[in-house]
């Protein structure tokens, strides 16, 4: 059964604050681990997709909801999908789910669009690409539905 894209990965010394609770910056590490990830998985790696379509990718919007403290040590399963194509952009969400709590300890949303390499213009993304992308695609909803989360395992929610 195809879901969405999984990695786990550990909370690193580098990631935490002096009271050893992950910052929130360091989430975006885990979101490029997950994203490289998501395109090998999908038969795309990031090296060839910029040659194959002589394109970039590049971010245009992060956002991020902090959800459940991770700490030192913890195991996070960072699962990424996609959730939108438009002419040009790609939307790819990022539920990370603390393994001992069952809970989001964050969840995110990033917009990439497809720009032309020579000229930086956006350009329409290539239809192989979507193709290669499809069976990573879902709804929120069907994401979580797949991940096994329900709502109340959100803190404070």
């Amino acid at each position: 059964m195809n879901g969405p894209f999984v990695v786990q990965e550990y909370v690193r010394w580098s990631d935490v604050d002096y009271a050893g609770i992950i910052f929130y910056g360091a989430y975006v590490r885990f979101f490029e681990i997950a994203e490289t990830e998501l395109f090998r998985a999908a038969g795309v790696p990031y090296g060839e997709v910029f040659d194959r379509f002589d394109i970039w990718l590049p971010r245009v919007h992060l956002s991020c909801d902090f959800e459940y403290p991770a700490r030192l040590d913890d195991c996070l399963k960072v699962a990424a999908y996609f959730t939108r194509f438009g002419r040009s952009s790609v939307h790819i969400n990022f539920d990370v789910v603390h393994v001992a709590s069952g809970r989001i300890a964050a969840a995110a949303r990033e917009v990439l669009v497809c720009v032309d390499r020579k000229t930086m213009r956006p350009r329409q993304l290539p239809d192989a690409l979507k193709a290669a992308f499809e069976r990573f695609t879902f709804t929120q909803e069907d994401a979580r539905r797949q991940l096994g989360i329900r709502g109340e395992e959100r803190a404070g929610r």
